[in-house]
């Protein structure tokens, strides 16, 4: 995504997703990964495990805000296959969908759906990715603000 003032990469990954948003001289980046894909210590700023729901916000240099908001949330299967069905239904309309092979007891892959809005001055990210076997949904809201 390149715009006036920021630009912006982001992946869909085997683990969650990957998010590398730079203004000026300034690069965030946020990674959404599973447990088992250690990730470097060093400049990291916000560090969560996923457990629940989280909130959290950060200032860098210049006025620039990121904030994001993360949950679990484990549900009933008939509930956890229509989620995943209104992902289908929502990426043919926007976004990005990627759905994964299906490796557990039940017929059906894991899906990681990310939705983008951009704004001259802002950037949010909404992602969800989807685990089957556990039915379990983890959404998470991400914001990069310009000053």
């Amino acid at each position: 995504i390149q715009r006036e003032n920021y630009k912006a990469k982001i992946e869909i990954t085997s683990a969650g997703h990957l998010v590398t948003w730079q203004y000026g001289g300034l690069t965030l980046t946020e990674v959404a990964a599973a447990a088992n894909n250690p990730l470097p210590v060093k400049r990291r700023l916000i560090s969560h495990k996923l457990k629940g729901r989280r909130s959290d916000s950060l200032e860098c240099r210049g006025g620039v805000k990121y904030e994001v908001d993360f949950q679990l949330e484990k549900v009933e299967p008939e509930i956890f296959r229509y989620f995943q069905q209104e992902l289908v239904e929502d990426s043919l309309r926007q976004g990005m969908l990627h759905r994964f092979d299906f490796g557990g007891r039940l017929a059906i892959g894991a899906m990681s759906y990310v939705n983008i809005k951009t704004l001259d001055r802002k950037l949010m990210i909404q992602a969800f990715h989807t685990f089957p076997n556990d039915c379990a949904i983890v959404k998470s809201r991400s914001s990069f603000l310009l000053p």
